[in-house]
């Protein structure tokens, strides 16, 4: 996404994966509550509150998009404040 000229990567995860970018900010979106209580270091936004119906998916996007934001604007995600600055090269087919 970041070679297709994305400034910002949302990152969904359900399992707590620490992943990060060296060239743009990764907010990490937790699916489920439980994960993200365990990772909150890890993690930026909880988006559990929607399979708990304490929010609704309008009111989490309305918090996405202020996340969004607010880094735009400079505020450091969790994988900048920890320097997980991963990279990977997809390959496609075997690799000898």
């Amino acid at each position: 996404m970041v070679a297709g000229c994305a400034q910002v990567v949302l990152f969904t995860s359900g399992r707590g994966t620490p992943t990060g970018s060296p060239i743009a900010p990764v907010i990490k979106i937790s699916t489920n509550t439980p994960m993200f209580q365990r990772m909150e270091e890890n993690m930026d936004l909880d988006a559990g509150t929607i399979i708990e119906g304490k929010e609704t998916v309008e009111e989490v996007g309305k918090r996405i998009f202020n996340e969004i934001r607010l880094v735009s604007s400079g505020k450091l995600t969790k994988s900048e404040i920890l320097k997980q600055h991963d990279f990977g090269i997809w390959r496609i087919g075997p690799t000898f």
